[in-house]
């Protein structure tokens, strides 16, 4: 398990080195649709170009899923892993608003209204 000090904060996934190694080809793989020549294979043929990645399957079908907090668990950096949304069109807000549960404009008006409250999203245990 990565940081335990932030293990217990529901939908906290601290990139540390535990989180860094498990995602080592799932960062890679994100950083390659940098290139148009990869977007265009991934585009073609999406599990024929994720296969050719050392993945855990888990990765490669939260990939498929476009599930963004999935990827973060798996080890994704959000840095990463936004490259992924762009080669979808897909606005960072977009991305941000999947992991409130939220639509896109839903997470604007409650980010305009000043964010979301922090009650009830504090750790499990309630030590934070």
């Amino acid at each position: 398990m990565s940081n335990p000090d932030f293990s217990d904060i529901p939908g906290t996934y601290v990139f540390d080195g535990d989180r860094a190694v498990q995602g080592r080809h799932l960062n890679r793989f994100c950083m390659s649709l940098m290139s148009p020549a990869n977007r265009a294979r991934f585009k073609a043929g999406q599990r024929t170009y994720l296969d050719e990645w050392p993945m855990s399957e888990a990765q490669k079908q939260a990939v498929i899923a476009r599930d963004f907090e999935a990827l973060l668990e798996l080890g994704g950096n959000i840095f990463f892993v936004l490259k992924l949304a762009a080669l979808d069109g897909r606005p960072t807000q977009s991305v941000a608003a999947s992991f409130s549960g939220q639509s896109t404009q839903e997470y604007a008006a409650m980010m305009r209204s000043g964010g979301r409250r922090p009650e009830g999203l504090r750790s499990i245990s309630g030590g934070f």
